[in-house]
């Protein structure tokens, strides 16, 4: 019995190196492993995660035309003097406005009195309409086009309108609608025409009316339309000719 308990002792003591060194290496792995998770560490996901792409600023076409002619010299004097006669004012009277190259509108009347024979009494206008391009709202081209729907619309809705006909003005500009009817004014038939003419990114309406007064013929809506046409073919011209 002396002799047995040394050699257990020893036996017991070899046994436990080996859980010493298991001990010191699992000891080792925890270590490694809070290295990794530390504040310089990054994870897969936050590493792969794409960055969120920036928009490209929306581009448009720039205006083609960049300014408007002065509305008064946009028609000619002599188409004036043809088209009004008796013309109060030759050079026409200006509308306000507060940025002439973006809009702006002139109009002319007369009365040609004939006494006994009745009298003739003519009104013409004009106005115009330039659109610039805006990367919001589109090009100067495409907003003129929609509001030259709405040009059209509004001439339409004239309030005591009668007889009201509408037709492509063909030759005038990029695209242009023609519009005739009747109105009643100071006890008189008014006759009217009208164009609305979208030339590039360019709106213009001209109207012209007129009546017989003392028992004096009243215009044809026809020759009062070829009369429209005719101004509206040279403010298109005008505008052009401003830009060059």
């Amino acid at each position: 019995m002396h002799r047995s308990a040394p050699r257990l002792t020893r036996i017991l003591a070899c046994a436990a190196v080996p859980v010493m060194l298991v001990a010191a290496g699992c000891s080792s792995d925890s270590d490694g492993k809070s290295g990794k998770s530390g504040p310089t560490a990054q994870s897969p996901s936050a590493a792969s995660s794409p960055q969120p792409a920036v928009k490209p600023t929306p581009t448009v076409a720039p205006a083609k035309y960049t300014k408007l002619p002065d509305a008064c010299k946009a028609i000619t004097g002599d188409t004036v003097e043809d088209l009004v006669p008796e013309v109060k004012n030759e050079k026409g009277t200006p509308g306000k406005s507060t940025d002439t190259d973006s809009r702006g509108s002139c109009a002319w009347n007369g009365l040609d009195d004939k006494g006994v024979k009745g009298s003739q009494y003519r009104w013409l206008d004009i106005s115009l309409l330039r659109y610039e391009s805006d990367p919001s709202l589109g090009s100067g081209e495409q907003r003129a086009q929609a509001n030259y729907t709405k040009e059209v619309a509004k001439v339409k809705a004239t309030e005591g309108a009668t007889g009201l006909k509408t037709s492509p003005a063909s030759g005038v500009g990029n695209e242009s609608t023609a519009l005739s009817y009747g109105l009643k004014k100071t006890e008189e038939d008014f006759k009217y025409a009208a164009i609305v003419t979208r030339t590039e990114n360019v709106l213009i309406t001209v109207s012209y009316n007129g009546a017989g007064y003392a028992g004096a013929t009243t215009p044809t809506p026809s020759d009062l339309m070829e009369d429209a046409v005719k101004a509206s073919k040279e403010a298109v011209a005008a505008v052009a000719a401003a830009n060059k």
